[in-house]
């Protein structure tokens, strides 16, 4: 069989020699010259157990593909792939003991392990000074290490579908991180010291055990989405957002509070008296309405001057107060704000 060739562009009918895609019959056949040229190499989908040693001859190789295999350690040869800038590993037989110890010696921007059978993240990994983007998601990581911390070029990292149940605090010591995907995991808490994460743009930590979130998070000025569906933070939300019609009691004592009907100590019993005091005003300002024991939860996403907007629990007297006509309080200064603070900077929280 011949290797394929992509072509360089539409139309311009010449072939684009840098990047070739291989199947496992053609990789030992290629030519000296065409190793010499080739930037780009694919053998994904080629059920290879292991790496031929040919692969490692393409030394002006930047961009080696092996996804979809089924390999179980990469050699030691790959150190020889000198201007190798991207590794995409994916869906594997990767663990802890297949990389080899000189594999923190490539100049990789670019490297994706997931769908790997890795319990921890390789040390050799952490010594990829020049990473910008790390992928491990849908492996059986439990934890992240405390090196992570010398990936200082990170821009990405992607951890999601692991079984990781903390955030090590080192991972604010990453100054250009701005993609931060922990989604599908068993975190617990988020460390406040988040806060120094200057470029983080996205953080995903739906499907996680979060209960609460640090209130340091509002000051991440650059993050425009956080994703938070999954978390029995969210789902406390949802499941209190319910409404059970007032009782005879209680609209009585609403009818008396929003009409201000006046009554006196001897006309009602005592344990009446008690209830009219217990009422609480409508916080819809548009709603001269009460209520006691029934009432509508509803979220309400409230921007924070246009830094950040969260989700806060309103408690409203009844159905019509959660219109888009008629919130809470803040409904009006809300849609004010939204209007004058330019997109970009409104951001997100994303619950379902």
């Amino acid at each position: 069989m011949e290797p394929h060739e992509a072509a360089a562009g539409p139309g311009d009918g010449v072939l684009d020699l840098s990047r070739l895609s291989l199947n496992n019959l053609t990789v030992d056949t290629v030519s000296e010259e065409r190793k010499r040229d080739t930037r780009q190499l694919y053998l994904n989908y080629n059920r290879l157990a292991s790496l031929p040693v040919s692969v490692f001859s393409f030394h002006n190789l930047e961009l080696l593909d092996i996804s979809n295999n089924g390999l179980t350690v990469i050699c030691e040869d790959v150190a020889r792939l000198g201007k190798l800038r991207t590794l995409v590993a994916k869906n594997n037989r990767l663990d802890d003991l297949s990389l080899p110890k000189e594999f923190g010696s490539l100049r990789l921007e670019v490297l994706n392990l997931s769908g790997n059978r890795f319990e921890e993240i390789p040390l050799q990994c952490t010594k990829l000074r020049r990473l910008r983007s790390l992928s491990i998601g849908g492996n059986r990581l439990k934890s992240i290490p405390t090196e992570i911390e010398n990936l200082t070029s990170l821009e990405l990292l992607y951890l999601g579908g692991n079984l990781i149940t903390a955030i090590p605090a080192e991972v604010a010591n990453l100054p250009y991180l701005s993609y931060l995907v922990l989604c599908d995991n068993r975190i617990q808490s988020v460390p406040p010291q988040l806060t120094r994460l200057h470029s983080l743009r996205s953080l995903s930590l739906h499907n996680n055990l979060l209960t609460y979130l640090p209130r340091e998070i509002l000051s991440l000025v650059q993050l425009q989405e956080l994703s938070l569906r999954g978390n029995p933070l969210v789902v406390r939300f949802v499941k209190e957002m319910t409404y059970d019609p007032p009782s005879l009691l209680e609209l009585a004592g609403r009818t008396i509070k929003s009409r201000n009907i006046p009554y006196f100590p001897c006309d009602l019993p005592s344990h009446l008296l008690h209830y009219l005091d217990l009422a609480s005003k409508c916080p819809n300002p548009k709603c001269a309405g009460v209520y006691f024991d029934s009432c509508v939860r509803h979220i309400k996403f409230v921007d924070f001057c246009g830094k950040y907007r969260l989700p806060l629990m309103h408690y409203l007297c009844s159905p019509e107060c959660t219109s888009p006509c008629s919130s809470n309080p803040q409904s009006d200064a809300e849609s004010e704000d939204e209007s004058s603070v330019p997109a970009d900077r409104l951001q997100r929280v994303l619950l379902g």
